[in-house]
């Protein structure tokens, strides 16, 4: 299972969770509570429920229970006064509130290339799939740029859906993102065509539409 929430990507198989700052660390059972969590979501998980998944055949009291909540609420800075993420279902048990999608299901459901997305700099060409596709000087990024202008985790271009739009966001780098000469602030959508600017790197970002594009007629030279 892979889901995404927010900032946020949970991979089950992979046994990862990660935010756009990096990888957050939790302990095996508050991972194990988390991917329970997201599994049933949006049900209330009873506390009994829950304590079969994370301590079979083990008997615990519900402080243990509250301890993995109060470390996965930390992490993800999730307030229980005011829950994005983690409700608590008083004397039932927990559930997961927020809004996620499952990656592999978005991918999958992408219909056949009706849009493509990629992203052009110098004789490099860069495609972009449907979910987050990071921006960076961190070869693990989707798209990795080597130079040195550019942040480990410059940028973000998430596109929800194979509809699209294609949205552009800054993570916290230290030039700065610009679409054309226009620093952004928050999450921008792209345009076909538009120039992004990290650093001194420029790249064009392009969207192909099937019904969109057509072929320019080019006129026969007279001899």
């Amino acid at each position: 299972m892979k889901v995404r929430f927010d900032e946020f990507v949970f991979d089950s198989e992979a046994r990862q969770f990660r935010a756009e700052r990096g990888e957050i660390h939790l302990s095996p059972k508050a991972f194990d509570l988390l991917r329970t969590l997201l599994e049933r979501r949006p049900n209330v998980v009873s506390k009994a429920d829950l304590f079969s998944h994370i301590w079979p055949d083990t008997f615990v009291v519900d402080a243990n229970l509250n301890v993995l909540v109060g470390e996965i609420r930390k992490a993800i800075g999730d307030d229980p006064r005011s829950p994005r993420f983690i409700k608590t279902a008083h004397g039932v048990g927990y559930s997961f509130c927020g809004s996620a999608s499952d990656v592999d299901a978005a991918v999958s459901a992408a219909p056949a290339s009706d849009v493509r997305w990629w992203l052009s700099w110098n004789q490099h060409t860069f495609p972009l799939a449907v979910g987050d596709n990071i921006i960076g000087r961190d070869p693990r990024c989707d798209v990795w740029l080597d130079h040195d202008g550019v942040s480990r985790r410059h940028a973000r271009i998430r596109i929800e859906n194979a509809s699209g739009p294609a949205v552009l966001a800054d993570l916290d780098s230290t030039n700065g993102t610009f679409i054309g000469r226009q620093q952004i602030a928050m999450p921008t959508p792209l345009a076909d065509r538009d120039v992004i600017k990290l650093g001194e790197v420029s790249l064009q970002f392009r969207e192909w539409s099937e019904t969109v594009q057509r072929t320019k007629r080019i006129r026969p030279r007279q001899s």
